[in-house]
């Protein structure tokens, strides 16, 4: 399997398996807010413990883009404080930002920021997480139901051979509409395989604020109700799947049970290479931050894009102009796919007790 680079002709992005959109530009009229009339984006970021991936890579692909595009721009991360988050906009609102492009911690927060800008004329776009009934103008993000089947899959997989396994669903936050999707997905899965009686299901748990703590504290719990008879967890995201790990170490039963995970994390991928995490979901994220940074310096410029997707808001039934790219499900066979993208640094990944495993797979 071959993965896109990051070089892509400016306006036109391309998915991690197929072309997904291509912006047509219509002038609409421009202010700059920035400094020397240079346009100003901001962005909001939500926090840096439900995944590091939020500092370690969107950061430093929205600022590369940037930089590239020749722009102001203020990137700030809320730190998981709905009182943070909307103090930050208020603080690039009059800064004169001319485009806020967010990651909302639930869709309250993000639609009074989102009705906020619009009221004064700024351009909004939602990255990553849909705002439900926000109103923004565009919509970046993956396939997230995909993301879903691809965790539902890829748990079958790993529980080939086991008679009628119990399984036990470890959700996203009941906040994120992202996390909605990605069970959607992996439901549409293992819902029939439960209806057959081929699957058991088991405990079925949403985790606050993808809170990895409390993500130990409900596993635990379901690991004590079942019995430890719990054969396989669906684990929403690697920072979930190794709350779960942890849990399982404690019980001598890491390695055992297959855990799910997505975001193909370093500690993530290392889980896999250690035989304790089953699969991941890679989302290329430089990818998903370059249509959103050529879609806010679009807008910025005053330019009207106009993409190949739309979203349906759930609440609103409003359709949101959306770019969506393609995820790619991991597991031990094509780890070095990830290394090869970029996303993964093999110095880092395959570091200390690694090194021999990362060998062992041919990654580096």
């Amino acid at each position: 399997m071959h993965l896109l680079s990051s070089s892509r002709p400016r306006l036109v992005i391309a998915a991690a398996t197929g072309a997904v959109l291509a912006l047509t530009l219509t002038a609409c009229g421009s202010d700059g807010g920035g400094s020397d009339d240079k346009p100003l984006i901001g962005v909001i970021l939500p926090d840096s413990a439900s995944s590091d991936r939020w500092e370690t890579a969107d950061r430093k692909y929205l600022e590369a883009a940037f930089e590239a595009a020749g722009v102001d721009y203020d990137i700030q991360n809320a730190q998981g404080s709905r009182e943070d988050f909307q103090t930050i906009a208020d603080q690039m609102l009059t800064k004169g930002a001319d485009v806020l492009v967010t990651v909302n911690l639930d869709s309250g927060t993000g639609k009074t920021v989102i009705e906020k800008a619009k009221s004064q004329g700024v351009a909004t776009i939602d990255y990553d997480r849909l705002t439900e009934d926000g109103g923004a103008d565009y919509y970046v993000s993956f396939d997230n139901e995909q993301v879903g089947v691809l965790q539902g899959e890829g748990l079958v997989n790993c529980l080939e051979g086991v008679e009628k396994p119990l399984v036990a669903e470890l959700n996203g936050s009941p906040t994120d509409n992202n996390a909605t999707l990605f069970k959607n997905g992996y439901d549409s899965v293992l819902q029939p395989l439960y209806d057959a009686g081929t699957f058991e299901k088991g405990p079925d748990e949403s985790v606050p604020d993808w809170d990895n703590a409390q993500a130990g504290t409900l596993f635990e719990q379901m690991l004590t109700d079942t019995g430890t008879q719990v054969d396989g967890v669906l684990a929403a995201n690697d920072g979930l799947a190794h709350a779960v790990i942890t849990v399982l170490e404690r019980n001598n039963l890491n390695g055992t049970v297959p855990v799910t995970g997505q975001d193909a994390t370093i500690q993530g991928l290392q889980n896999i290479l250690t035989g304790d995490q089953c699969m991941t979901v890679y989302k290329a994220v430089e990818q998903e931050a370059n249509a959103a940074a050529d879609l806010a310096v679009a807008l910025a410029n005053g330019e009207k894009p106009e993409t190949e997707a739309s979203v349906t808001d759930p609440v609103s039934g409003a359709e949101v102009p959306s770019v969506l790219l393609e995820p790619v499900a991991i597991t031990i066979e094509n780890i070095q796919d990830v290394v090869d993208d970029g996303y993964a640094d093999p110095a880092e990944l395959c570091a200390g007790e690694y090194a021999a495993l990362c060998t062992e797979h041919g990654i580096g």
